[in-house]
């Protein structure tokens, strides 16, 4: 069974001048990848209290960082006409939008936002089966490749959840 590809984004906070930090993917055959992002030299915002939900430190960017380019290549070669869905597409667009403005290239691939996927069952078992799945993989929190795959594990459940309820009324 393919799955829907997800992308989530982890940013230096949420305001003007924020960029990306770390991208995650978990592709549609359920592989989990994520990059750090090395900061360009005019990025320079940097919001505290995001850093504090993330973890992630500016010297681990300088140090374990991927630059713009080398991220934009691997997501197009991998993704390539494919539709990724982000379940904060207000926010990941605008950063997708900027790596690869950064990294000169075209995207391959579009974003869309999650809930157009989701039928209405699957949006009201949603947020108790994320949870759920959280804590039984202990998964962390505000990471982007884990983010990206627990969204994805959250989408095969309710729509297993939902299977299983149209045969209980059939």
């Amino acid at each position: 069974m393919l799955l829907p590809g997800i992308i989530d984004i982890e940013a230096s906070g949420f305001g003007r001048g924020s960029y990306p930090i770390e991208i995650g993917v978990a592709t549609e055959t359920g592989d989990a990848l994520s990059w750090l992002v090395r900061p360009e030299s005019d990025w320079d915002h940097w919001d505290d209290k995001a850093a504090q939900l993330h973890g992630i430190t500016r010297a681990q960017l300088s140090l374990e960082g991927v630059g713009v380019d080398t991220i934009a290549d691997h997501l197009n070669e991998m993704l390539e006409g494919q539709i990724l869905y982000s379940d904060g597409w207000g926010f990941d667009s605008g950063w997708l939008a900027l790596l690869y403005y950064c990294a000169r290239r075209t995207m391959t691939f579009r974003l869309e936002t999650l809930p157009r996927i989701l039928s209405e069952y699957q949006l009201s078992v949603w947020d108790e089966t994320k949870r759920r799945i959280r804590s039984e993989q202990a998964l962390s929190h505000h990471r982007a490749g884990e983010d990206a795959r627990l969204l994805q594990m959250t989408y095969e459940a309710t729509a297993m959840m939902e299977y299983q309820a149209q045969l209980k009324r059939s």
